[in-house]
């Protein structure tokens, strides 16, 4: 067996080293904090502070939610009153502006010489409102989106388009027949290219409408779950309370719980308000502003074609699927006098009072009446009397120029009629929420102050 080698004990011999022992690894400042806390909850004073915290933090909560979710649909509905429908109605006078010279200018080119200064006018007047409008439109379209495409072609095309309207009444002042194929020529450029661009800028327009109704609409659900969570936590404090105190009522408490309790039911009652007047100018505002401008729409194009008829003397031709063939144009008036008379009838429906259904029954009396008549200046056109047709289109007696003008009229005054409704709609549908955003805010600093007061007041009996 081997042996060990001694240790020297000699005296003033070193001492054998020793490994000293791992200094212990100080706590993090979070790990010690979760102790104190742990330790302050085994105190009532402790737990009193955490509860005190809780319902500020709830309350304060429940108000920056309330505040931000209000004025996101503030905002949603001021953008409905005052920028979305405008434009989509400004996008839909675009369209009708470029119809309407489209039909002054087929009315012009059939009176000739005989052209009256007011139908010239009339076409100077729509070319500027489009113009205008589309100026308009293109403030308000976002840059690179559709609609500003939109707006880019329609204003490059309009200048092609009062060329080839110009070069038609040139022509036909001078008694050449050319003049036809130029005024049909704009025609299509109209009829092809313009109008369909102007059709996409009132749906985009449309689109953003309702888009602004769907970001308007929904109730603040976030801000409702927490002002409800915030008062059963004040419920549970007091409740609490009562059971340690025999003490019925902490003011503070009371307080935080009452100015909950506006909020809440401010944000309940005003959303619903709200909702209800929104939803009405979407029912009987919009929808009926929709389908009245679809219907005046029609009612252009209708009158175009039949102008269009007389201009073309059968150079344009549509086949049926049965074979047959008769005037694309007067096919066209067909379609459109048809679409007319849908739009009538749903525009009857929408009314919700009798100022919006007079205006309705008269176009449609007025249509009534023009189909007639443009049934006899077919038969004189067909028949080859040129002039009776003509005269029974554009002429002083019973011509169906006075058939549109009324229908025109009757549009426009339903028109007028509608807006007015939208507007008092939504207008108390944004003044349902108004003050709302700052009021809820205000209101639940003050019930997060009476919170940590009431439970102030428990802890200074501590003291």
């Amino acid at each position: 067996m081997p042996v060990l080698p001694q240790q020297s004990s000699r005296p003033g011999a070193p001492a054998p080293r020793r490994t000293p022992d791992a200094t212990p690894a100080r706590r993090t400042a979070l790990a010690e904090g979760v102790d104190r806390l742990r330790a302050a909850a085994t105190t009532e004073p402790g737990r009193l502070r955490a509860i005190g915290a809780l319902l500020a933090v709830l309350v304060v909560a429940f108000g920056a939610v309330t505040a931000w979710q209000t004025d996101s649909r503030a905002t949603a509905a001021d953008d409905v009153l005052h920028h979305s429908q405008p434009l989509s109605s400004d996008a839909a006078d675009i369209y009708r502006s470029l119809a309407d010279a489209n039909t002054m200018a087929a009315t012009g080119y059939l009176a000739g010489l005989q052209e009256t200064t007011a139908t010239r006018d009339q076409y100077e007047l729509d070319i500027r409102t489009a113009a205008a409008k589309l100026v308009t439109a293109a403030a308000n379209a976002d840059p690179g989106s559709s609609s500003a495409t939109t707006i880019r072609q329609l204003n490059e095309l309009l200048p092609e388009y009062k060329g080839l309207v110009e070069s038609a009444r040139a022509n036909n002042r001078q008694g050449f027949p050319v003049g036809g194929a130029y005024l049909r020529a704009a025609n299509d450029t109209m009829q092809t290219k313009m109008l369909p661009k102007a059709q996409d800028l009132y749906k985009n327009e449309n689109q953003r409408l309702s888009a602004d109704y769907a970001d308007a609409t929904p109730y603040p659900w976030a801000a409702i779950a927490l002002g409800v969570l915030a008062l059963g936590g004040l419920a549970w404090a007091q409740r609490r309370n009562y059971q340690r105190t025999n003490r019925v009522l902490n003011q503070g408490l009371v307080a935080a719980s009452a100015t909950t309790a506006v909020v809440l039911l401010w944000v309940v009652v005003g959303h619903t308000v709200a909702r209800a007047g929104l939803n009405d100018s979407y029912d009987h505002g919009v929808k009926s502003l929709n389908v009245l401008h679809d219907a005046r729409i029609a009612s252009l194009k209708a009158r175009s074609d039949e102008n269009l008829t007389l201009v073309s003397r059968g150079a344009e031709t549509h086949e049926l699927a049965d074979g047959t063939v008769m005037d694309a144009y007067d096919w066209g008036y067909d379609q459109e006098i048809a679409a007319l008379g849908k739009g009538l009838t749903l525009a009857d429906s929408l009314a919700d009072d009798s100022a919006g259904r007079g205006p309705v029954a008269v176009a449609n009396s007025s249509m009534t009446v023009w189909i007639a008549r443009h049934k006899k200046v077919s038969e004189a056109n067909n028949a080859g009397d040129y002039q009776k047709a003509r005269d029974g289109v554009i002429g002083t007696g019973d011509a169906t120029a006075e058939c549109f003008k009324s229908v025109d009229a009757s549009l426009d005054k339903a028109l007028d009629h509608e807006t007015k409704e939208f507007q008092r709609s939504a207008g108390d549908g944004l003044d349902a929420m108004t003050g709302l955003t700052v009021g809820a805010a205000v209101l639940a600093v003050l019930g997060a102050a009476g919170a940590v007061l009431g439970i102030g007041r428990r802890l200074s009996e501590y003291r």
